[in-house]
């Protein structure tokens, strides 16, 4: 009986387990946005609001914590510098979880799990990207007008 344990197995070795969720945390920070089963984003999620506490925090043993959980440097580096000064004044609740399709194979339930942030960064590139486009096409054309004489 599995009264009041917490936690899924996945049908993995604690240390496969614990190999899937550092992976996929890490994916998580470097990305911001990943897809995978509904059961893997709940787990997932409850290990990357965890590491972004700690990086709100900042401190020394925080940063020690997180490059111990976490399975790359590059994460880290942007859990600290990037994501956590983002979330400065919210008291938890930094990812969303939603649920997207149903895999063809096995009729698995995906979730997208992002940073409740996401999207409204997205626009704020897209709007850039929308900017460098018009300064750059000006140019192009007086370029183009200047080959043709």
């Amino acid at each position: 009986m599995r009264h009041k344990k917490a936690g899924r197995h996945f049908g993995r070795t604690a240390n496969q387990r614990k190999a899937l969720l550092r992976g996929l945390v890490s994916a998580l920070i470097l990305h911001e946005r990943i897809e995978t089963t509904l059961a893997r984003a709940k787990e997932a999620r409850a290990m990357a609001e965890r590491l972004v506490t700690m990086g709100i925090k900042g401190d020394l043993n925080s940063k020690r914590v997180a490059v111990a959980g976490l399975a790359s440097k590059p994460a880290v580096i942007k859990l600290f510098a990037e994501i956590a000064p983002r979330f400065q004044g919210r008291n938890g609740g930094y990812l969303r979880i939603v649920q997207t399709r149903r895999r063809m194979g096995d009729s698995s339930p995906m979730a997208v799990i992002e940073f409740v942030d996401y999207e409204s960064r997205r626009e704020e590139a897209g709007k850039q990207a929308g900017q460098d486009k018009e300064k750059k096409a000006p140019g192009k054309d007086k370029e183009e007008k200047q080959e043709k004489q």
